[in-house]
C-alpha cells in the first residue's frame, strides 16, 4: 500500500477531528459543577435505536378476534402480502394478566420475535405502549386545534431521531443519555468509558461533559491512518504518526489547536487502555449472530465485560440498526429486520446472564416514530407514537405498560390514518431508567427538560 504525504496529512486531520468529537473534553467542560447521583454497584443502560421508523402495529399485533378482524379490514393488502406469518394462528399470544385496563383486548408478537417473547414470558421483557416525542399531553382535539405546543417538524426522520435522543430537532447538542452520564460522572470513575457507542451516532451520548467513545467487536474503533501503517509494518512511520496526532511537537498558543491536540492525545491514550483491557479479559463465550446489530451488541457486551479494568460503574451505550423506513416492500423487509433484532437481543441478554449482570443491565428500543395503521399498498407511512421494548433482569416484565390505542381510526389518539398521538412522552419513558441508574429527581429534570410537563412517570413501574 502506498501512502502519500498529502493523503497522510488529509487523513490525519480527519482522524484528529473525529477523535475530538469522540473523546475531547475542553477545560471549559471540566469546570461544570459536580452532581450527586447514586453510583453504588454497577449499572448500564443500552439504547437500541431502530432507524427509519419501526411499524409499531406490526410489532405488537391485536390477538382477540374482534380487534384482529378489524386489523384485517384496515390492512388487507399488506396482510395478504405477508401471508401465513400474520395469520392469527401464527402469532405469539402475550399474557396480559396484569393489564386489566385493556378489558377483553389481547395482543401478540409476530413469529419473528420468538426469542423476545420467551424473555417476556420469563418476566425479563416488557412492552411500553405508544411512546413518542411530546411537549405537553396531547390528543386528537388539541392536535387538530393546535391548542398545545407540538414537537418541531413532526414525521421528519432526522428531526424526530434527534427529538427522541435529545428533546429537540436536528441541530440539538446534548442527548439525554449524555446528560445521564453527566450526572453520574462525579462518582463513576473513568469519564472516557462511561458513554460508549458501537454505532457511531453521537447525539444520544453527548452531554456537557460526556463524549461518546466508539468501539468495535474486539477493541476500540480503529484510527485508519494508524491501522494502515501498522498493517504495513512501518514502525518508524507509525511512531511518527502517533507523535503527530498526539501533537507532541506542537508549541503553539492557538486554543483551538490545543484542544484538538488534547482531544487526539486523550483518544489515542484511551484506545491503548481499552485495547490492553480487551487483550487481558476473559473472552465472550456467547455466540452472537454475524449481523451488524449482532456485532454491535457483542461490542457492547465486551465493553461491559471490561468494567472492572476500565474502573467504571455506570455506563450508557448506544447501538443502532437501519432499514425500518418501510414505505414499500414491508412484507419482504420487515420480518427479516425483526428476526435480526430478536436474535441479537436474545444473545445479548444471554451474555449478560452469563456474566451475572442481567439485573444490572437494561436494554430499551427506540425509533424515529411509529407508522400508520392504514397501509399504503405494500407498506406504511410515517407515524408518531410507537411501542417499545425494555429488556433486562430488573425489568418488571411479562406486562404491557402505558397504552395501546384501539385498532381503529378517528379515536382520541389518532392524528390521521391510524398515526398514533403518543400517550407516553419520551421523558416519561426515560425517567424510570434514569432513576434506576441512580439519578435523583433534580438531576432527572435537568437531563429531561420537558419532564415536569408530565407528572407521574414512576407510575409506569417497568423497572
Amino acid at each position: 500500500m502506498c501512502l502519500t504525504r498529502r493523503a497522510f496529512l488529509k487523513d490525519s486531520l480527519a482522524t484528529s477531528i473525529a477523535m475530538a468529537s469522540l473523546g475531547g473534553v475542553s477545560t471549559a467542560m471540566n469546570s461544570i459543577e459536580a452532581k450527586a447521583a447514586n453510583t453504588e454497584g454497577y449499572g448500564a443502560l443500552v439504547c437500541l435505536f431502530l432507524f427509519g421508523g419501526l411499524d409499531n402495529h406490526d410489532m405488537v399485533l391485536p390477538y382477540d378476534s374482534t380487534s384482529y378482524n378489524q386489523f384485517v379490514s384496515l390492512r388487507g393488502s399488506l396482510l395478504q402480502a405477508q401471508g401465513d406469518s400474520r395469520a392469527r394462528s401464527s402469532l405469539l399470544s402475550l399474557s396480559t394478566a396484569d393489564n386489566s385496563q385493556f378489558g377483553s383486548r389481547r395482543f401478540a408478537l409476530p413469529p419473528e420475535l420468538a426469542g423476545i417473547k420467551g424473555l417476556y414470558d420469563r418476566g425479563h421483557a416488557a412492552i411500553v405502549g405508544n411512546v413518542g416525542p411530546l411537549l405537553q399531553p396531547t390528543n386528537r382535539g388539541t392536535f387538530e386545534q393546535e391548542s398545545v405546543p407540538l414537537p418541531a417538524r413532526l414525521f421528519s426522520h432526522n428531526d424526530q431521531q434527534a427529538t427522541w435522543q435529545a428533546s429537540a430537532p436536528e441541530g440539538a447538542s446534548f442527548g439525554w443519555g449524555g446528560r445521564f452520564v453527566d450526572a453520574l460522572l462525579p462518582g463513576n470513575g473513568s469519564a472516557d468509558f462511561s458513554a460508549i457507542s458501537s454505532f457511531g451516532d453521537g447525539l444520544f451520548l453527548t452531554g456537557q461533559q460526556a463524549r461518546p467513545y466508539n468501539v468495535n467487536p474486539g477493541g476500540a474503533a480503529t484510527q485508519e491512518v494508524l491501522e494502515a501503517l501498522e498493517l504495513e509494518g512501518n514502525t518508524q512511520a507509525l511512531a511518527a504518526a502517533r507523535a503527530f496526532l498526539r501533537g507532541e511537537n506542537y508549541r503553539g498558543v492557538n486554543f483551538f489547536a490545543q484542544d484538538m491536540r488534547n482531544a487526539a492525545r486523550a483518544s489515542i491514550d484511551a484506545n491503548r487502555l481499552y485495547n490492553a483491557a480487551v487483550n487481558e479479559a476473559q473472552p465472550i463465550l456467547t455466540e452472537f449472530p454475524g449481523s451488524a446489530l449482532g456485532l454491535g451488541l457483542r461490542a457492547v457486551a465486551e465493553a461491559i465485560n471490561l468494567r472492572t479494568s476500565l474502573q467504571v460503574n455506570r455506563q450508557v451505550f448506544f447501538v443502532g440498526l437501519g432499514g425500518f423506513d418501510t414505505h414499500s416492500g414491508q412484507a419482504q423487509t420487515l420480518p427479516e429486520l425483526l428476526r435480526t433484532v430478536d436474535s441479537a437481543v436474545t444473545a445479548f441478554h444471554s451474555e449478560m446472564e452469563r456474566q451475572g449482570l442481567s439485573q444490572s443491565v437494561t436494554l430499551f428500543t427506540a425509533s424515529d416514530f411509529g407508522r400508520t395503521l392504514i397501509a399504503n399498498g405494500d407498506g406504511t407511512d410515517h407515524g408518531w407514537g410507537g411501542h417499545q421494548f425494555v429488556i433486562g433482569g430488573s425489568v418488571q416484565g411479562g406486562a404491557i405498560y402505558g397504552d395501546l390505542p384501539p385498532i381503529a381510526t378517528e379515536h382520541e389518539q389518532d392524528s390521521g390514518n391510524g398515526r398514533l398521538i403518543p400517550t407516553t412522552s419520551v421523558e416519561q419513558f426515560a425517567a424510570p431508567m434514569g432513576r434506576w441508574l441512580g439519578l435523583n429527581d433534580s438531576e432527572l429534570n435537568q437531563a429531561l427538560p420537558n419532564l415536569s410537563n408530565f407528572p407521574g412517570d414512576s407510575a409506569l413501574g417497568f423497572l
